[in-house]
């Protein structure tokens, strides 16, 4: 098949209860905008019914692909995700978000070579950020800490994200660290290459609890961000 215009990478885990609601809106919003897409779904560890689901999904939408991990890991299933999209523009979603006007606002941006990579930030002036006040918070603590540490100047580096496939590959294939703080990572390092990383605020509601608990995400987040500062400061690359 001829590569699509767009490619949308969503990580599952273990979301057998929303996977093929959300994914079906998505699809009806993309078809009613007529853009050339593909819809691949980063499945990790999933321990319900979900791989049924994907399979069935993708076998009747071509426009649907779906791949299997072992270990739920977010961030090895999103860096897999991104090597295998086709898309002249990448969009990594996630399958309790799915707000199609973050790609409005984005693909535009891209288009007139505006940016290379879009950031949808939940924390910069005029988002709207409806998640419980510790989420919140751990969010400010996390970016916080970021800035202190790499010298990082934006607002948000998790969740919703638009780039040029071409402009940011490489900078995928440098990034070293996995679950949470992938996502970190591949922005900050775009933003140290000096490719031009915009922001644009988002309006965020979930359609769902996360489905890991955030206490639970902490000790891994902290030392892969150790490993961050000790790769980019220390070593240098």
């Amino acid at each position: 098949m001829a590569a699509p215009y767009l490619s949308i990478v969503i990580p599952v885990y273990n979301e057998a209860s929303i996977v093929a609601a959300a994914a079906a809106e998505l699809s009806q919003g993309l078809d009613a905008r007529g853009w050339d897409y593909e819809i691949l779904f980063a499945e990790n560890g999933s321990r319900d019914s979900t791989p049924q689901i994907l399979e069935e999904m993708c076998s009747k939408n071509p426009r649907l692909r779906w791949f299997h991990s072992e270990r739920p890991n977010y961030g090895t299933a999103l860096k897999a995700g991104i090597e295998k999209a086709r898309g002249t523009y990448v969009f990594c979603d996630e399958i309790d978000l799915c707000d199609l006007t973050f790609y409005d606002a984005a693909l535009p941006v891209l288009e007139k070579g505006g940016a290379d990579m879009v950031v949808g930030s939940k924390a910069a002036k005029g988002s709207s950020d409806q998640r419980p006040l510790v989420r919140r918070v751990a969010t400010r603590v996390h970016n916080g800490l970021l800035r202190v540490t790499l010298g990082f100047q934006g607002t948000d580096t998790h969740g919703l994200k638009a780039f040029r496939r071409e402009a940011l590959m490489p900078v995928v294939a440098r990034c070293v660290v996995d679950m949470d703080v992938f996502a970190s990572e591949f922005v900050i390092r775009a933003w140290r290459q000096g490719l031009r990383v915009v922001e644009i605020p988002i309006k965020l509601h979930e359609k769902r609890q996360p489905s890991i608990h955030l206490f639970k995400r902490v000790p891994n987040v902290l030392k892969n961000v150790g490993k961050l500062v000790y790769v980019i400061r220390i070593r240098g690359t």
